[in-house]
């Protein structure tokens, strides 16, 4: 991942290379915004061009020593940390276990979300983490002499994910890193991170892609129509893992639409046995799918809301959804909206903390009884 291969975020890219060729690299930074605006690929693209000896006014060579081993993710003085699930096969619970499965993952399609790689390792059904383990792992290796002479650089992809023990002595490192020793986190929910190390990193927030961008993306790289692209671009609101999903006519989604019109029409029926039904359905999904939904719900209900307002320009809608909102939208009012979207974040927190799917998902449903006649 270079920089010519990161979607948009010009401004960022800019800052990141002044950074390099001023000698101004700091030695911890967070990478932070939304999903899909990719912080990932940026982080990579940055990490290569620290690590390249014959880097351009704009990027990493591409041709070598360095930038041969980054092609394939292999650089000895690259580490990934990620997380990952406790799996029966006696591994060790560290990202080592799992390296073989991220570069062909990374390397494929950088742009991706948690649910994502959690399927790539077949463990959707886990909760996942960075576990304690880890930080022996990092320690270890930053202890080690540079193999190129150069940086040694640790990416960190959702360090909110991090066990506390795991977190605690990250902080150790970034107190007192080792020479020449860069972390580059990457963040979406930097709230969840320790604020000890929160106020040890140079925090950097990436912006949402231009659609212009995105849609010069999905038809230079995948061949989509121009009018297709602009509309597929609109939809994806800055968000290209959603884009990506938009063209692959993704499953998940067509579900998760079914998922919520059930329960919008099973709730305002008051069809209290087919809300349990449809409640059970949902607690055999993996914990990671169903806050997924929760999330895809309060997207619906916002745009619902918004649909009332009759300003295309706002609405982020499938047609399928556009279709439903037609009918659906007057239910979503201000009298309502707050005490909806309430209970979808109180429910996606039970989810986190492990309650009973079935419960939570069923307290919810006959809460929106009440909610949808307000």
């Amino acid at each position: 991942m270079s920089f010519k291969d990161v979607i948009g975020q010009e401004t960022a890219k800019k800052r990141l290379i002044q950074e390099v060729q001023e000698g101004r690299i700091p030695h911890a930074q967070l990478f932070c915004g939304p999903a899909g605006t990719g912080k990932l690929p940026l982080a990579m693209a940055y990490a290569r061009y620290i690590c390249c000896p014959n880097r351009t006014e704009t990027d990493a060579c591409g041709t070598c020593p360095s930038c041969v081993k980054w092609n394939k993710l292999v650089h000895p003085d690259v580490h990934f940390v990620f997380p990952i699930v406790k799996s029966a096969k006696g591994k060790k619970e560290v990202c080592d276990d799992y390296i073989a499965d991220w570069r062909h993952f990374v390397l494929n399609n950088p742009y991706f979300a948690l649910n994502h790689w959690l399927n790539e390792i077949g463990a959707e059904n886990g909760q996942a983490i960075i576990y304690a383990k880890e930080s022996d792992e990092i320690t270890r290796k930053l202890s080690l002499k540079s193999s190129e002479g150069g940086y040694k650089v640790t990416i960190v992809w959702l360090p909110e994910k991090m066990h506390e023990v795991c977190a605690n002595k990250l902080l150790k490192l970034l107190e007192e890193p080792p020479e020449k020793t860069v972390f580059l986190l990457v963040s979406e929910t930097p709230d969840m991170i320790l604020p000890t190390i929160l106020s040890r990193t140079q925090r950097f927030n990436i912006r949402a892609i231009e659609e212009t961008e995105i849609a010069n993306a999905l038809s230079q790289k995948y061949g989509i129509q121009p009018a297709d692209s602009q509309n597929i671009a609109h939809l994806a609101n800055g968000n290209f893992i959603k884009a990506l999903e938009t063209i692959h006519l993704n499953e998940e989604n067509e579900l998760f639409f079914n998922l919520f019109v059930s329960l919008m029409r099973l709730s305002y029926q008051r069809k209290i046995k087919e809300m349990k039904q449809w409640s059970e359905q949902l607690a055999t999904m993996g914990r990671e799918r169903q806050k997924n939904f929760l999330g895809y719900c309060q997207r619906m209900i916002r745009e619902n809301f918004i649909y009332n307002l009759h300003r295309k320009e706002m609405s982020y809608m499938t047609i399928s959804e556009q279709n439903f909102a037609t009918r659906f939208s007057p239910f979503v009012n201000e009298r309502n909206i707050m005490g909806i979207m309430d209970e979808l974040s109180e429910a996606q927190g039970h989810i986190e903390q492990n309650v009973n799917a079935r419960m939570v998902f069923f307290d919810f449903s006959l809460k929106m009884i009440v909610l949808l006649k307000q």
